[in-house]
């Protein structure tokens, strides 16, 4: 595949070191709380803050990456590390995307380049490690035929990336007139077990289903190849229950949670509940979904409603009952994320340009306000790495 100057240019001003004071060395119980950014121009790449599991505290570290536009990031499961997705610019938009690989410093939480590929598609929108760790999976929210398209990536021992060892396309259109011309992978991820992988098409209200070989890097279409959300739904996100046995879609056009059961690579709808409160009639766009380490609670973030909502998990039938939305105390909550213990929510604040800590309530999985908010520029994606 022939790049663009541009795109190397890009790639090469994207290698660096960050420097970090001696106070920011990790150790106790704490966690490293890593934050994606979404425009250039307020804000200048990945950044780290320093999170007291304990306390609540967050010292920021400032700076971990200066890198263009990285929209989505995601963990190794050995926690040395971190991979992201950018996009070059947010004008042209025939550029592809970069996928890049960065290595973690176990003393400062700093960011070093290892080395990146095009994602192979344009906007890329997510990105994360299979559960063996041996391979990346991106979604990219388009492509230059006005297809979708997933790729793979094997993950060398080393940290870095060798060239994609798959790479998926497939075309359509949904029924909404502006939204869903074609298709738009928004989010991509593995089965419990790592034997299956899922895609969520918001253009084509599809949850594709692929057998997954990690060994190989490959995807093979599941016999069914796909399950349907509602026309219009726009599925963004998904996550599965700790235990195994259900399955949450997020759909942004209808602003809705969709439960499913799952086994071994076969989804059934059982419940969708809507995200927003009663009698909330402005425009709104839902954006992400995650479960409580417990498997008690999920939350969703709305977009226009500006809050996130909290439910109750049936343990027996897995299914939804609203138990509050809470205000994001800020505009446009995109992305939020729970650490693994369970007792903290930050949620991103795109447009106020906001990260906000909860603590919550593992009892009822209600979100209390600690007062603490961040200034950070477009905030596009949060993850906690745990450092003990």
């Amino acid at each position: 595949m022939r790049l663009s100057r541009r795109f190397f240019v890009i790639m090469i001003a994207m290698i660096t070191w960050s420097t970090y004071p001696a106070s920011a060395t990790i150790d106790g119980r704490k966690a490293i709380v890593y934050v994606g950014t979404f425009k250039r121009e307020s804000s200048k790449g990945i950044y780290a803050w320093r999170l007291d599991l304990n306390s609540g505290k967050m010292d920021p570290l400032g700076l971990a990456a200066d890198t263009m536009r990285p929209v989505f990031i995601a963990l190794h499961p050995n926690r040395r590390f971190l991979y992201a997705v950018s996009r070059p610019t947010a004008v042209d938009r025939t550029n592809m995307g970069v996928v890049l690989a960065y290595a973690i410093d176990p003393e400062t939480a700093g960011l070093r380049l290892l080395n990146s590929f095009s994602t192979r598609g344009i906007d890329p929108a997510y990105v994360v490690v299979d559960r063996t760790g041996q391979n990346l999976l991106v979604a990219n929210f388009g492509s230059n035929a006005g297809k979708g398209c997933v790729a793979v990536f094997p993950v060398k021992k080393d940290g870095s990336l060798a060239g994609a060892s798959d790479f998926i396309e497939y075309s359509g259109t949904g029924v909404h007139p502006q939204r869903q011309q074609g298709p738009h992978s928004h989010a991509i991820n593995v089965s419990p077990d790592n034997r299956f992988a899922f895609v969520a098409d918001l253009g084509l209200d599809k949850i594709f289903i692929y057998h997954f070989d990690a060994e190989k890097g490959k995807l093979t279409p599941n016999s069914p190849s796909y399950t349907m959300l509602p026309p219009g739904a726009g599925p963004r996100q998904f996550v599965f229950h700790p235990k195994g046995k259900f399955f949450y879609v997020v759909s942004e056009i209808q602003s809705t949670v969709t439960t499913f059961t799952y086994s071994a690579g076969s989804l059934k709808a059982l419940q969708t509940i809507s995200t927003l409160p009663q009698g909330f009639n402005r425009a709104n766009t839902a954006a992400t979904v995650q479960v409580h380490p417990t498997g008690k609670f999920l939350y969703a973030s709305n977009r226009g409603a500006d809050n996130i909502a909290v439910y109750s998990i049936d343990s027996k039938t897995g299914t939804l009952t609203l138990v509050e939305s809470v205000p994001a105390q800020g505009k446009t909550p995109g992305n939020f994320a729970i650490d693994p213990s369970g007792a903290w929510l930050v949620a991103a604040n795109q447009a106020s340009d906001s990260l906000v800590l909860f603590r919550i309530d593992t009892q009822t999985g209600r979100l209390i306000a600690t007062g603490q908010s961040f200034e950070v520029g477009t905030p596009s994606c949060v993850k906690f790495l745990p450092l003990n």
